[in-house]
């Protein structure tokens, strides 16, 4: 209880605390060896984005408190997503530390054994901080970062909530309140269309593949669940139907032109314009819409949850984490970087830069880190609130890009008049013997 209390109080205490914090942002009081691999050098793999950019510009305090040389390489997702995957499969890897896409990864890494056990780490005071502990982390980063086992095979680093941003200064003049459901959003976006003026009262992603992580929050608001208890894919059921029809409502009916070939980038351009009300999409894209140079509603935009569905409210959720291979040498070196990564300092700067946001509570709950924060305090509180409902946003299966690729492809065409239910069923067919070979594959 003793521990438990120190601990509490290193969170509580803020900015009060800082006199008590090392270098690392984690307690002076924690009994770990910052030293020990002094001379060590580590190699790390990082998909290019403000996660390793967070990284590498603080990397030098960690050479500092530890004396360990740290390399580090950041490569455009997919080419980083290829790379990991053919170096862990040889046995050989070229890295220490592999920064994981969850949502693509965890069950591929998880299957072929590549990530080294991080429990008996966590659970070394001479290797860990006593505020570094499960607890801290949400619901949604521990089942990222757990096997089912229960073994900890990476630390949960950033999480994507979705939620809904809207035009706050159209929703005044036009007298209309936040929707609470996805049936009053798209009544609420038909109400607000104006095609005539350019103006359309809802965007989101249409391209296929890209548009699973929009589609998922409709089809877990309406009950869908990707697999069965024997592992078979779910995604062509009623809910999945219904949750279509819901979505295309929202995109044929409010959408601006062309909307089937919308990526991320194509939506937060409408929004960030002013040409669309409302946007369904991750809390990495506020940045975008405050911003003076890119966008021209900055202080006009509201956040709030992705409204629910008919058998609940959730915030499909996607994350990355932070792991070392089992092949890999110097592992409790690779440890103490990991720990460091996903320290409450550094979480604090990559939510602060708003470059993403932590796994921690412990993080997000803090004051003095909240103050600090250069986006409007209403994205700060749907991140929070998003995480209370989060539910991950795709199957935990080997060939989820392929899943993504054949459903999004079926959505994608019912957004042109094919029917729902026929178009997912065919995608199901398609997909159903390319998941049972990769659960066959040693």
């Amino acid at each position: 209880m003793k521990d438990m209390q120190i601990s509490r109080r290193a969170v509580l205490a803020g900015s009060a605390a800082a006199g008590a914090l090392g270098v690392s942002g984690l307690p002076a009081r924690a009994e770990v060896n910052w030293k020990k691999y002094a001379g060590t050098k580590l190699e790390v793999i990082l998909a290019k984005g403000p996660r390793g950019d967070n990284l590498q510009k603080y990397i030098k305090e960690f050479t500092d408190l530890t004396g360990i040389q740290v390399e580090s390489e950041q490569i455009p997702e997919q080419q980083q997503r290829q790379k990991c995957v053919i170096e862990l499969a040889s046995g050989k890897p070229s890295f220490d530390v592999v920064h994981v896409s969850y949502h693509v990864q965890k069950r591929q890494f998880e299957k072929a054994g590549w990530l080294a056990d991080l429990t008996p780490f966590m659970k070394d005071p001479n290797l860990t901080a006593p505020d570094l502990v499960e607890s801290d982390f949400s619901a949604a980063g521990l089942a990222y970062a757990k096997n089912d086992k229960g073994q900890m095979l990476s630390l949960p680093w950033s999480v994507d909530y979705f939620i809904l941003y809207y035009n706050k200064e159209i929703f005044a003049k036009k007298g209309v309140a936040v929707p609470k459901t996805l049936d009053e959003m798209n009544a609420l976006a038909e109400k607000l269309t104006d095609e005539k003026a350019g103006f359309y009262g809802y965007v989101g992603r249409g391209l296929k593949n890209a548009n699973m992580t929009l589609w998922t929050n409709y089809f877990l608001n309406y009950g869908g669940e990707f697999l069965d208890a024997k592992g078979n894919i779910l995604t062509d059921g009623p809910e999945a139907v219904e949750a279509t029809k819901s979505y295309d409502r929202g995109m044929i009916k409010s959408g601006p032109p062309g909307s089937a070939g919308f990526n991320w980038m194509e939506a937060l351009a409408a929004f960030a314009q002013g040409r669309a009300a409302m946007w369904i999409d991750g809390v990495g894209w506020a940045p975008g819409v405050e911003n003076p140079n890119s966008s021209r509603i900055v202080g006009k935009v509201g956040y709030a949850m992705v409204p629910a569905g008919p058998k609940g409210q959730y915030s499909a959720t996607y994350g990355d984490g932070i792991g070392i291979p089992a092949a890999a040498k110097n592992k409790e070196a690779a440890y103490l970087l990991c720990q460091w990564i996903v320290s409450k300092k550094q979480g604090a700067r990559l939510l602060q830069a708003g470059g993403g946001v932590p796994f921690r509570n412990s993080i997000l709950n803090d004051e003095e880190t909240r103050k600090g924060v250069t986006l409007p305090q209403e994205w700060l509180q749907s991140v929070i609130d998003a995480g209370k409902i989060s539910k991950l946003g795709l199957p935990t299966i080997i060939p989820v890009a392929e899943w993504r690729d054949l459903v999004g492809a079926a959505v994608t065409a019912t957004l042109s008049g094919a029917d729902p239910a026929a178009e997912l069923k065919k995608a199901h067919d398609q997909f159903r013997p390319i998941l049972e070979r990769s659960e066959k594959a040693t």
